[in-house]
């Protein structure tokens, strides 16, 4: 019997290799900011506003150039269009219920307003998020362009 339930864990393993992830309380609840964040942006065409710390965060861009400096209220930017999802997201808490680092790949199309258009926007993401009073907000974030797609075609932080 032992070797029948060892090979069905390992038949398990090689078909589902997530299967035995068990994810903290942590990477459940950034995983879903992070999908609701997206989520928010291909309905609205706007970022929601406080998705950044109250310290504000600084950020590397997928269009290259300097780093950034984000102000709590987020960037203030606008889409004609958006159609981003975040894809095959993994958490890692650092300290359980107060900080934690995300990484996964945000693949779609966009055309920021007042901008070119970017319909193959493929990027490998990391941010740093922590718990504040509201909930999980980016504290730091860097995004990557992936062979064969772009970042995205803005080149600096505009404010109202």
């Amino acid at each position: 019997m032992f070797k029948s339930a060892a090979a069905i864990l390992v038949a398990a393993t090689l078909v589902c290799p997530g299967a035995l992830y068990a994810q903290s309380q942590t990477e459940q609840e950034v995983m879903q900011t992070i999908i609701e964040s997206y989520d928010y942006i291909n309905t609205n065409l706007h970022a929601r506003q406080y998705n950044y710390s109250q310290q504000g965060a600084l950020e590397f861009w997928s269009s290259g150039g300097l780093l950034h400096q984000i102000s709590p209220t987020g960037r203030p930017e606008e889409f004609d269009a958006f159609n981003i999802r975040p894809k095959h997201i993994r958490v890692t808490a650092l300290v359980e219920g107060q900080a934690a680092v995300a990484h996964f790949y945000a693949e779609g199309s966009m055309t920021p307003r007042g901008a070119s258009a970017v319909n193959n926007y493929l990027v490998r993401v990391t941010q740093v998020l922590v718990k504040e009073a509201e909930g999980w907000k980016i504290r730091s974030a860097h995004y990557s362009p992936i062979m064969g797609g772009s970042g995205t075609s803005q080149t600096g932080v505009t404010t109202p």
